[in-house]
């Protein structure tokens, strides 16, 4: 499972379905509208949060309210923007607080200050494309158990294992979970125990 944009969901302890948020969410709703009576909770995989969904309505009422998840931030300001920047060129101007020190280093920078901020966020971009820190994802894996897991046996010992970094005691304290709770647990942790 790629977990960059990726959507789970589960009912019952057990995966529905993965994929697209789209894609996740159409197959829930329409497992809600043979089961009504359905636990269904849907999880991103990149941050480990659950999510709430409105499925009331056709699919694609259904679809237009998930635009508020899936349409860029810089495309609803780029439309909106007449003030500065460069909207044909994609730039959108924004208001950034620095100390003092940092506009003065930025003053003596060619290019100008601008032009210097966007070369240090394209560097930084670049240095850390693709990695995932072991604190995102503990963080994430625990948001995840915290829902789904949390009223499971050796929940909290399983969590003190996590943040030790101890993949040993961390198998055991969940061994007798369900085995799809295990598998995406398993694959959120993963930078953890690398």
């Amino acid at each position: 499972m790629e977990t960059l944009n990726t959507y789970t969901a589960f009912e019952d302890h057990k995966i529905l379905s993965q994929g697209s948020l789209e894609d996740v969410v159409l197959k829930v709703k329409k497992r809600l509208e043979k089961s009504p009576e359905s636990q269904i909770v849907i999880y991103s995989d990149i941050t480990g949060k659950s999510m709430d969904f409105n499925f009331q309505g056709s699919e694609k009422e259904v679809l237009k309210r998930l635009e508020v998840y899936t349409t860029p931030e810089t495309d609803n300001q780029a439309s909106a923007s007449t003030g500065p920047g460069r909207p044909k060129l994609g730039v959108i101007s924004r208001e950034v607080s620095l100390l003092p020190k940092h506009w003065e280093w930025l003053a003596t920078q060619s290019g100008g200050a601008s032009n210097t901020l966007r070369k240090l966020v394209e560097e930084s971009m670049k240095k850390n494309s693709g990695t995932l820190t072991v604190k995102t994802a503990q963080e994430r894996t625990y948001k995840f158990m915290s829902v789904e897991a949390g009223d499971l046996e050796n929940y909290e010992e399983a969590l003190r294992a996590l943040y030790r970094k101890d993949k040993e005691r961390f198998t055991s304290e969940i061994k007798a979970w369900p085995r799809d709770v295990q598998k995406h647990i398993f694959e959120l942790a993963k930078p953890v125990f690398a």
